[in-house]
């Protein structure tokens, strides 16, 4: 047998408990979800959350429903403090050592999410392990076992407070990854935890040129930066003149969509894409097939859903339902209750399940980030698909973005207005832009509505960022790295203003 016939063989029979764990959850999707819940109440119920929410007397769904409140970050940040002091048994049974720390949207406040050993193994590393599993599964003769996995973190600095640890959920993961697992991962540790990004990118570009990589794992707007300074320290055109081994990119965090060009252009020859959908609050998606862009939901993690409906968001006591009850094609607010000691916590992001058997998903925006300031509901996933459509037409490629509402004033209409950093810029700006505003209403018909003759909105105005204007902005602000995010909409202009003062300059 080749040797690498032999290699996926080994790892074939390693991931082997993996793939019978995807393949029960896929069979028995209700049951799954059901264990999860009450072991996690078993878990939890002498916790001082376990007694103020009578979790002792929780003998049903709809019982776990009536005894505990949703949450925000804000309503949980309580709870999290103490846990953070050091006491024991606040939500979750025992002491919890980890915290991830989040950037977030939380009012431009940090987020501290917990981490229980529980989460780390079950949840996190668990799901890490599926991933590969599926890969392997979908594509029996990879290569990607006999080389490294190229990572790329946020900010990866540890910090002590109190008797407990706070930092990145990149930095956690890799801290606390065995030995066996940190060999076939590059760079090592010592360079992925530095903590200044721009420092740390340089280190990362020189340990990784002479590695032979395989697979490649991070944010695609870091990643990108990575890739980038590796060509230009090689002085290579293509990837794969680095690394000809290069097979996958496991990427998450953000949409894929505006960089997927960019990242085709990167090699001569196929590269798969796989996308995840994790957090520092857990890991709860992984595209399972190569031909679909959908992922898994994985529900066999230590992870309870919940979904409310985006009608509801905004209601004082919006409806919630279980899985069972969701619909193909809907727009909903996910709620999670995890085995790190969130109950019912709105995370923030809203997805649409493409299917039901099995439950896959796809993330369709957030919560807060969004445009409706005249009733148009313009969701990040319209903004993301109209702008790959306008780029395919126009030979367009975009690197970064944002938008945001030009508000009424007097007799003057609304309208949005963007700022687009271009990689590759378009033949016009005005047809690029008109293209745009056309697309968007062909995504979303209450965007329609409000741009029809101009009656509520004007078309879309378009402002063109300078080089690295996105990058320069986020590093004033102190936001590099992986576990930060440029915001793609925002209902307000506290994003779009400082970056439009910066193009100025």
């Amino acid at each position: 047998m080749p040797a690498q016939g032999l290699v996926n063989k080994v790892m074939g029979l390693l991931m082997s408990s993996r793939m019978r764990q995807i393949e029960n959850f896929i069979k028995n999707p209700i049951e799954t979800q059901e264990n999860i819940l009450f072991k996690n109440l078993s878990i939890a119920r002498n916790t001082e959350y376990g007694d103020l929410y009578g979790f002792k007397s929780i003998g049903t769904y709809e019982d776990f429903k009536s005894n505990l409140p949703l949450v925000k970050y804000e309503d949980f940040e309580p709870f999290i403090e103490k846990a953070r002091k050091g006491e024991k048994d606040v939500s979750w049974k025992g002491k919890i050592k980890w915290f991830a720390k989040s950037s977030g949207t939380t009012n431009a406040k940090s987020k501290f999410i917990p981490i229980s050993q529980e989460s780390l193994d079950e949840c996190h590393y668990a799901a890490g392990k599926m991933m590969f599993a599926i890969y392997l599964n979908n594509h029996p003769d990879t290569e990607i076992f006999k080389n490294k996995n190229l990572r790329l973190g946020g900010s990866s600095e540890i910090y002590q407070k109190y008797d407990t640890l706070f930092g990145d959920l990149s930095a956690i993961l890799i801290d606390n990854l065995p030995f066996y697992a940190e060999l076939r991962n590059t760079p090592n540790k010592q360079i992925s935890l530095m903590s200044e990004w721009e420092t740390k990118m340089k280190a990362i570009s020189n340990a990784v040129i002479t590695e032979d990589i395989g697979c490649l794992t991070g944010v695609p707007s870091w990643m990108l930066v990575l890739l980038n300074n590796v060509l230009t320290e090689t002085g290579k055109g293509k990837l794969d003149e680095v690394w000809p081994m290069l097979e996958v990119f496991f990427h998450g965090g953000i949409s894929f969509k505006p960089y997927e060009e960019n990242y085709r252009n990167l090699t001569h020859k196929k590269l798969n894409f796989y996308e995840l959908y994790n957090a520092s609050e857990g890991f709860f998606g992984i595209q399972d097939r190569s031909d679909s862009k959908d992922m898994l939901l994985l529900l066999d993690n230590g992870i309870f859903y919940e979904f409310i409906p985006m009608e509801e968001i905004d209601s004082d006591n919006p409806k919630v339902i279980a899985l069972e009850d969701v619909e193909i094609g809907k727009n909903y607010a996910i709620v999670i209750t995890t085995n790190g000691g969130l109950w019912r916590y709105i995370i923030g992001d809203t997805v649409k399940f493409t299917s039901k058997d099995p439950f896959r998903i796809i993330v369709s925006g957030r919560t807060k980030h969004y445009i409706n300031a005249f009733g148009e509901e313009l969701i990040i996933e319209n903004a993301e698909e109209a702008l790959k459509r306008t780029c395919a037409k126009t030979g367009a490629i975009i690197k970064e973005f944002t938008a945001a509402p030009i508000y009424m004033e007097g007799n003057a209409k609304g309208a949005h207005e963007w700022i687009i950093e271009f990689e590759k810029m378009p033949e016009s700006i005005d047809g690029f832009a008109q293209l745009l505003d056309e697309t968007l209403q062909e995504l979303n018909s209450d965007y329609e509505a409000k741009r029809y003759k101009n009656i509520t909105l004007n078309p879309l105005k378009l402002n063109v960022a300078k080089p690295n204007l996105f990058f320069d902005w986020m590093k004033s602000r102190g936001k590099l790295g992986g576990q930060n995010k440029v915001p793609r909409l925002a209902n307000s202009r506290e994003f779009i203003d400082p970056l439009l003062e910066m193009n100025k300059s």
